[in-house]
């Protein structure tokens, strides 16, 4: 169950609220790359209680927004993250990549998808060129690859292959994108994180403790971009 509440007040904070079957107790998250505010009760816990867990932790809330970042939102002159860069958006005749510009077509009304378009299909680009390498030397293909827009993994490998990808790795530098794709073929090997799975990534990806150490420390400011459709 994933629902919204909204406290009230000045201003007014919307409130995912979520069951989790593993949750043991209530908590409450609030992202330090967007200010999205997530209350999580176990499975069973009576929505009253989790109201007024949330009422009880209001001050903490509010001081807790307020030192967010404020969101990246899409406008021409404007920069935004990519490849480990930042490029100048720019109003255009087409879509034109630059040397630290981008310049998209349709202007200000249309600029938050023409820039979601272009960021999704330079992901799944760059991700299956990645994927199709380090598949290639593992000796074992991945069956299709999706994108989505994920806030809790950047990627994921099913067992019959299938390899999903968050597109905001495209705004991240490129060996971090790379390490990701390796690590999701590595799945294909090993669907497990033992010593077993992280021996064929480092074989896939050799420097891949820079990678990771890169999203925990900043993976959060993916998330500031908001293009206004996910």
């Amino acid at each position: 169950m994933e629902r919204e509440h909204v406290l009230p007040g000045d201003p007014p904070v919307a409130v995912a609220l979520r069951r989790s079957a593993r949750a043991r107790r209530l908590s409450l998250r609030v992202s330090g790359a967007d200010g999205r505010v997530t209350l999580t009760l176990p499975a069973r816990a009576p929505l009253r209680e989790a109201l007024a867990f949330l009422g009880s932790r209001e001050a903490w809330l509010r001081e807790s927004l307020a030192r967010t970042p404020p969101a990246l939102v899409p406008a021409y002159g404007a920069r935004i993250p990519f490849e480990g860069r930042e490029l100048s958006l720019r109003e255009g005749p087409r879509v034109a990549l630059g040397e630290g510009t981008l310049d998209l077509p349709g202007g200000p009304d249309r600029l938050g998808p023409r820039l979601g378009a272009f960021l999704r299909a330079t992901a799944r680009d760059r991700l299956a060129a990645a994927c199709d390498r380090h598949a290639g030397t593992l000796g074992r293909p991945y069956r299709r690859l999706t994108l989505r827009d994920t806030r809790s993994r950047w990627g994921s490998c099913t067992a019959g292959g299938d390899l999903m990808f968050s597109w905001r790795l495209v705004m991240a530098p490129p060996e971090v994108l790379d390490y990701v794709a390796a690590h999701e073929v590595a799945h294909l090997a090993r669907m497990d994180h033992s010593p077993a799975f992280w021996a064929v990534v480092a074989g896939l990806c050799p420097a891949h403790e820079g990678p990771r150490a890169w999203l925990r420390e900043r993976g959060g400011e993916l998330h500031r971009l908001r293009l206004g459709g996910g």
